[in-house]
């Protein structure tokens, strides 16, 4: 998100993890589905869960709180499906539950401490206090693994 001037709108749409509560940019989010079984896929990294046909496309879905290195938890049907558009990349992201999307402007945004970024570094884009609950802002690039390129 580029911060044009202090008081830039923000809209975040915001989720659950393991009883904490993140927020990705509204403009990257494509739709929100229910929880939908995976084909899993050999070789991938354990956070990503397998593909899913959506409309005749394959659509990657990564747990997003094993992503994020939270505490495994039993899915549900009550989980649902965040897909994401990165540069030309399509993604589904597993959360918990949505919460609600907020309007903010950029100054009610804080960037992270310092010490936050040795382990998970530039993941957690901003910090955002709403009626007392803290909500990390994501930078997506971070999340989402870039599109693979063919060797040259």
């Amino acid at each position: 998100m580029s911060v044009t001037s202090p008081s830039s709108p923000v809209e975040l749409l915001t989720f659950r993890l393991s009883d904490q509560e993140y927020s990705l940019d509204i403009m990257c989010v494509r739709e929100i589905r229910g929880w939908t079984r995976t084909t899993p896929l050999p070789h991938a990294p354990s956070y990503m869960k397998g593909v899913i046909n959506l409309r005749g496309t394959v659509l990657p879905v990564m747990d997003l709180a094993e992503r994020l290195g939270l505490p495994p938890r039993e899915h549900t049907d009550r989980n649902v499906i965040i897909v994401v558009k990165f540069e030309e990349t399509m993604t589904g992201l597993l959360v918990d539950a949505v919460s609600d999307i907020i309007a903010l402007t950029s100054s009610d945004l804080q960037p992270p401490p310092d010490a936050a970024s040795n382990g998970g570094v530039g993941i957690i884009k901003a910090l955002t206090l709403l009626d007392d609950r803290m909500i990390r802002v994501l930078e997506l690039s971070e999340v989402v693994p870039p599109p693979q390129r063919d060797a040259a």
